[in-house]
């Protein structure tokens, strides 16, 4: 009997050099693509601000509605520290939380949602034991004209009322240039969550209500669409409903905190250096 003669098949192995050109085109398809990723990553992080700050023009709102037309107050009692429009806290130097805050029963549960792209320098600030207003999910309130009461005196100063009460809504003469929230933080250079910042509940105006030539540190802090950190958009919300990025004009450093707001991507946006996008007139 004879056999047909038996073949063999071998598995041809990748040579070294076809191994390493795989591997340079894997690493030219990630070069390429992770840039663009990033990019996604961002804008949905933005997007997700925008939405975070919509709901809180709502929570406003329907707080309006149900207090004589009168915008949520800002830091009600101030002399006593205790509140915030997001929450509250038991006693001074202690962390404030979502609840007990004049909005806190309008945002639903869960408190205020944080700012995606603020998420990592809050979870550094807690590791650190740092901070004290994470509650506000790194955004801030026009506390000083939207959530307090004021009168303008005719020296041009705005004399608070009472900071138990925001301002009426019909008190605002054009909603739609005037600022409710916005993306804030404050500078501080020894903070451990970089570039050296802190979370911060208030989006201070270029000068102070009662001392109109004199200026706060800013707030406003200009982190989307960067992938260095720097001087991004901040998203802002209007009092009309819209919810739009703006970009940083000047910034400004009072030696208060330590550092330089503009390294941090932290200032003001607008064109006209006074508080017309921050006070009612």
């Amino acid at each position: 009997m004879s056999h047909a003669p038996r073949t063999t098949r071998t598995r041809r192995a990748f040579t070294l050099v076809e191994a390493l050109i795989v591997i340079g085109v894997v690493a030219l398809l990630l070069g390429l693509l992770l840039p663009s990723l990033a990019s996604s990553r961002r804008a949905a992080h933005a997007s997700a601000c925008l939405s975070n700050l919509r709901q809180l023009l709502i929570a406003n709102d329907l707080y309006a509605a149900d207090f004589a037309d009168s915008y949520a107050p800002g830091m009600p009692d101030r002399q006593a520290n205790l509140t915030r429009w997001f929450g509250s806290r038991e006693s001074a130097g202690a962390q404030f939380s979502g609840e007990g805050g004049p909005l806190s029963g309008y945002i639903g549960p869960g408190g205020v949602r944080v700012c995606p792209a603020f998420a990592p320098a809050l979870a550094r600030l807690s590791e650190a034991g740092a901070g004290f207003e994470r509650g506000a999910g790194g955004y801030g309130y026009n506390t000083a004209f939207v959530g307090a009461r004021r009168a303008r005196a005719v020296s041009g100063e705005w004399a608070l009322v009472s900071d138990r009460s925001g301002m009426p809504r019909s008190r605002f003469a054009d909603p739609a240039r005037t600022c409710a929230f916005a993306d804030c933080a404050l500078r501080d250079s020894t903070s451990p969550a970089p570039p050296g910042v802190i979370e911060y509940s208030f989006l201070e105006p270029r000068f102070w209500p009662e001392f109109p030539g004199l200026r706060p540190d800013p707030s406003a802090h200009f982190r989307h669409g960067t992938p260095r950190g720097g001087a991004g958009a901040a998203n802002v919300a209007w009092l009309d409903g819209h919810v739009a990025p703006e970009r940083m004009t000047f910034s400004h450093a009072s030696g208060f905190y330590p550092g330089e707001p503009r390294d941090a991507g932290i200032g003001w946006f607008g064109a006209a250096d006074d508080n017309s996008l921050f006070d009612p007139d």
